[in-house]
């Protein structure tokens, strides 16, 4: 697992110091304060290690890295990363398991890193980041616009998520420590979600009917990915998952059985990392957290003068003090007043 995370001049992040992380892990946060970014930096650095010394790759970490951070980022110069108005270089530091992997590189820097030190062994595991946004009915789009044209767009967490999902599910060969997961995610959907090799397209299949996928609900194409993914083994009991807004196109009921799913994962071996601004999502782990007993670190963004400053707290020792949840309470007390009168 990720045990500790800081970074400093990292594109809307100044200065983050996140420690003590756990099972699951909690970025909250107004629009535009870095939640997404601070995920895609995560990311790269996963990415970067999981790609270093598997198969016949021959680059350097470093080269891996810069790569990773130009079709991460889609920045014509990775310097460009650097926090605007620092003189200060970027720097990341990642610790897997009390090991580090650290970086760093100032605003002149094209794509070449001359600074990385990596402690961290290979993995194995495959880590996924999963948009807010829909897949599967662009599915054909992001793989042509990566694979063919090269060209920026999609970058790489939806390119790949794409070919994560290109990989054949194998029948009744799940991990034993996912198969009530994949059976409760699909009593969610109410069907299952296949891929149709002579069209290249995917089809919600429910009952004896199919359907296109692009009439499908937003909700059920987000959950049909994570069980996609958990039966064609491209996720293990190793996987880092980050997820951007859980809660997108999802009614609170759904959001509230998928973070349930999402805690049986975690207690498989998975390690979450989730980004929102809902105040269903911190209720609910607020209280997967009290039934559990368990950590669940959350990274809080508060706007102050212009600028976001991040707190740490833990949802087993209760709400943190943030915006979303103040203005959920706010909106509360006015309809019981309004109720009252």
């Amino acid at each position: 697992m990720i045990t500790s995370l800081r970074l400093s001049n990292f594109g809307p992040l100044s200065s983050i110091q996140w420690d003590g992380l756990g099972r699951i892990n909690l970025v909250i946060g107004s629009n535009g304060s870095g939640k997404t970014f601070l995920l895609k930096a995560i990311y790269a650095s996963l990415r970067t290690l999981e790609e270093y010394r598997r198969g016949n790759e021959q680059r350097t970490a470093p080269e891996i890295l810069a790569d990773r951070l130009y079709w991460t980022f889609q920045a014509e110069r990775i310097g460009d990363l650097v926090t605007r108005g620092s003189a200060a270089p970027l720097k990341s530091h990642v610790s897997i398991d009390g090991h580090d992997f650290v970086y760093g590189f100032g605003r002149e820097t094209t794509r070449q890193i001359s600074s990385l030190e990596n402690h961290v062994a290979p993995r194995s595991s495959n880590s996924v980041f999963l948009p807010a946004k829909e897949v599967l009915s662009l599915h054909q789009i992001i793989l042509k616009s990566r694979e063919q044209d090269r060209a920026f767009g999609f970058d790489d967490t939806y390119f790949d998520l794409a070919r994560a999902l290109r990989i054949t599910p194998t029948r009744g060969n799940d991990y034993r420590a996912f198969s009530k997961s994949r059976k409760d995610l699909e009593k969610i959907l109410g069907g299952s979600i296949e891929y149709d090799e002579g069209s290249g397209r995917w089809i919600f299949v429910k009952g004896r009917n199919r359907f296109p996928i692009g009439v499908t609900a937003e909700g059920i194409k987000k959950i049909a990915i994570l069980d996609t993914l958990l039966g064609n083994r491209y996720l293990d009991n190793h996987s880092i998952v980050l997820i951007d807004e859980p809660e997108s196109a999802l009614h609170p009921s759904a959001i509230s059985r998928l973070l349930d799913i999402i805690a049986a994962l975690a207690e498989a071996g998975l390690q979450f990392f989730l980004a929102s601004h809902s105040y269903f999502v911190v209720k609910k782990l607020l209280l997967i957290a009290q039934e559990r007993s368990w950590s669940i670190p959350v990274l809080s963004g508060e706007e102050h003068a212009g600028d976001t400053i991040w707190n740490q707290n833990d949802l087993m020792e209760g709400m943190p003090d943030n915006q979303i949840i103040d203005e959920s309470v706010r909106l509360y007390q006015q309809e019981v007043e309004l109720a009252l009168q």
